[in-house]
């Protein structure tokens, strides 16, 4: 049954916790299948056609949180403004709390005064989402928080006002752990904490914002309004006005408004924002150019061939938005601990302050050991591990021309041990130039070859200015084509195609294959008539390619059509020792197949039609986005740029981002799992549980940020 795919902003999640309630609401729903996403703050959602957006975002809404299809405003300012206060006034409470020379009479009371508006109004939103949560019976991380806070807050109030901690002249020393003063107060750890927290949030935020910044500079960076001709008139207009088949002008320093191909004028275009690559491509009449791209010289006049939605532009923001998504299988794991975290830990704190309180010691210590428990665990951590690192790997890849389709892909290029690399269009140009003719054959040749889009045809094609007419034209993959010239069948191809050579021309043949070259068989009614002798170049950085893939672990194939004489030519040229050539179309899928089976973990990298299948059969698929569009959608990294370096950068760059996220993720289990113990165990006062699980979350995210500065030097390696 077909679903409609629905996106919503969703505001007031405060961890990971927040995501997993309002994933496992919506998912108890018939026909929804939902992933929310706390650090892009999205739910993505496959509902069945009678489900409406109104539906879903009232389940949202009764789970306690708010739900919108346009961008929710971020509420950073705020929180800032929150921060700053409590900075202000938590400081002197806990120096005063931690340094005994500044405990003057009643500084217990001028603590109480401070700590209240921090605890009261800078820790609101804590309270707030406890509340709403306690109302839909749920527990998260504000939860935790609100109950340590308010604790140790009410705590202290009491000590002061019914106990002896109010009296003239009191005072206490500050310890790292458990402390057993009778009149000990804990407002230092009720606005400590506060201020840890919001700083750790603020801090938090502010990098997500950062994170997604690449994503959102590729969706705005497209021209705002064009200079388009209509019937002789040049006008400007809104881009949003510019329809398919228009004429629109470039001039120099002004972007390119949309896809299409130039008309008129010759130019250099800067596609730096798009492939990474900072040298401009030089254009003229046919060329096809990309919306957003720079026109750095000449004057051009351009064909939009695609709009809006349609533009490789946007189409690159919807991929890379749709990667940052969705979850990594080790995600998921997270996400079911993140779940039953926060109930986990109020049981822990109550079973702590039971313990300390059965083996005999005083109320103090119970008591500061189970806030410490409730204040140190941090389920935020988990939920950011992987989105966070997802979030900025993709969006970096982004800036550099690589598309990552989805979190599975990171897994795929940690086990590749292959990769199988496409010759024509991937290793080499995939522009082939007529060399050389033998024999009359270039007219008819020219003619049936008009009907193919194969580049040995553009090639043969390119010198000919009359066609003569055809009929029956037929393309047989692998093989040729032939069609009827003025009455006679007209062949093109591979010799076993056309028919037999003399020895004359075989022995040309032969002798320009061993040269690299290509060699095409032209002929009438089943005798072959000439010779068609094509060159396709080599990338100036296939070979430094090749060598930057086998420097790091993989083994390089090259999968061609061609016979093994030019497959063999262009191998050596580039430095691949297994080669296999006279592979049809058809058969390419096999031989990442046979390899799959002789135990190789295999990446395909193509750019054809024909490379569609292949590169859905591999486990990593990696397209040339010069490419078509059926290799593109059949794979799951697409390079912007047609060069072979990227292969290895791409392969790279999710290999870190999938490094960060397991640092991430060891760090966030690691984490809980040794300072909930030393809570317990009563070794960390809770002010200091505070500042420790403000920092998991902001060690997480900037760790993820890292990743911001993955690029290339002049090899082609990670800085």
């Amino acid at each position: 049954m077909s679903t409609n795919l629905m996106e919503f902003d969703v505001g007031g999640m405060t961890c990971a916790s927040c995501a997993m309630r309002i994933e496992k609401k919506l998912n108890k729903l018939d026909g929804v299948e939902a992933s929310v996403n706390y650090a892009t703050e999205k739910a993505t959602i496959h509902a069945s056609p009678g489900i409406t957006s109104r539906d879903l975002i009232e389940v949202i809404e009764n789970t306690g949180y708010t739900a919108s299809t346009k961008p929710i405003e971020d509420n950073l300012s705020t929180l800032l403004w929150r921060l700053r206060v409590a900075i202000v006034l938590s400081i002197p409470v806990i120096l005063m709390a931690m340094i005994p020379a500044l405990q003057i009479d009643y500084w217990q009371w001028i603590s109480l005064a401070l700590a209240t508006p921090v605890v009261a109004w800078c820790a609101w939103p804590f309270h707030k989402a406890t509340w709403t949560n306690i109302k839909h019976g749920a527990a998260t991380m504000d939860t935790l928080i609100t109950i340590g806070t308010l604790s140790a807050y009410a705590w202290s109030l009491y000590a002061l006002v019914f106990g002896t901690a109010g009296m003239v002249g009191m005072r206490h020393d500050w310890t790292w752990g458990r402390s057993d003063g009778a009149a000990n107060i804990y407002f230092e750890v009720a606005a400590g904490v506060t201020m840890f927290v919001l700083a750790g949030r603020y801090f938090e935020r502010r990098s997500k914002r950062e994170a997604r910044a690449a994503l959102k500079a590729l969706m705005e960076v497209g021209a705002k309004d064009v200079a388009v001709r209509r019937e002789g008139v040049e006008t400007r207009i809104p881009i949003v006005d510019l329809r398919v088949g228009d004429h629109f002008v470039v001039r120099p320093g002004e972007k390119v408004a949309t896809d299409g191909v130039v008309v008129e004028g010759a130019s250099a275009v800067d596609q730096s924002m798009l492939t990474g690559e900072s040298v401009p491509v030089e254009v003229s009449v046919g060329s096809p150019v990309v919306g957003a791209t720079l026109n750095t010289s000449g004057l051009l006049v351009v064909r939009a061939d695609r709009i809006g939605a349609n533009t490789k532009l946007a189409q690159m923001a919807k991929l890379v938005e749709a990667a940052q998504s969705g979850k990594a299988e080790v995600q998921r794991l997270a996400d079911r601990v993140a779940a039953i975290f926060v109930p986990i830990v109020i049981v822990i704190a109550l079973a702590t302050l039971g313990a300390w309180l059965a083996l005999g010691f005083g109320v103090n210590i119970a008591f500061s050991a189970a806030v410490a428990v409730l204040i140190i665990a941090c389920p935020c951590a988990l939920g950011l591990a992987t989105p966070t690192a997802l979030l900025v790997g993709t969006g970096r890849g982004a800036q550099l021309g690589i598309l990552i389709s989805g979190p599975a892909v990171l897994e795929s290029t940690r086990r590749i041990d292959t990769v199988v690399l496409d010759k024509t269009g991937t290793v080499t140009t995939g522009q082939m130039a007529l060399e050389g003719v033998v024999g009359p054959v270039l007219e008819i040749a020219a003619a049936v070859e008009a009907g193919s889009e194969h580049p040995i045809a553009k090639a043969i094609c390119a010198d000919v200015d009359t066609r003569l007419p055809v009929t029956a034209f037929e393309n047989v993959p692998g093989h040729g084509v032939r069609g009827y010239v003025d009455g006679q069948l007209v062949s093109v191809g591979k010799a076993n195609f056309v028919g037999e050579l003399s020895a004359e021309l075989s022995s040309i043949k032969q002798a320009e294959e061993s040269r690299g070259k290509t060699v095409v068989v032209a002929g009438r009614d089943g005798a072959a008539e000439g010779l068609l002798i094509v060159a396709d170049q080599i990338k100036p950085t296939s070979a430094e390619a090749i060598e930057h893939l086998t420097a790091m672990g993989l083994r390089p194939v090259l999968l061609t059509g061609d016979n093994a004489a030019v497959a063999s030519a262009v191998a050596d040229t580039v430095g691949i020792h297994d080669v296999h050539a006279d592979v049809l179309p058809e058969d390419k899928v096999d031989v990442v197949r046979s390899l799959q089976t002789a135990g190789a973990v295999v990446a395909m990298v193509g750019d054809g039609v024909n490379d569609a299948p292949a590169l859905a059969q591999a486990d990593l698929g990696i397209a040339m986005g010069t490419g078509t569009d059926a290799a593109i959608a059949a794979s799951d990294i697409t390079l912007v740029r047609a060069d072979l370096l990227g292969v290895a950068e791409a392969i790279d760059l999710a290999r870190a981002t999938l490094r960060t996220i397991k640092t991430n993720l060891w760090w966030a289990f690691a984490y809980n799992v040794v300072a909930i113990p030393l809570a317990a165990l009563g070794l960390l006062n809770p002010m200091i549980a505070g500042a420790a699980m403000a920092f998991s979350s902001v060690f997480v995210v900037s760790n993820s940020l890292r990743l911001r500065g993955f690029g290339r030097d002049v090899r082609g390696a990670q800085r």
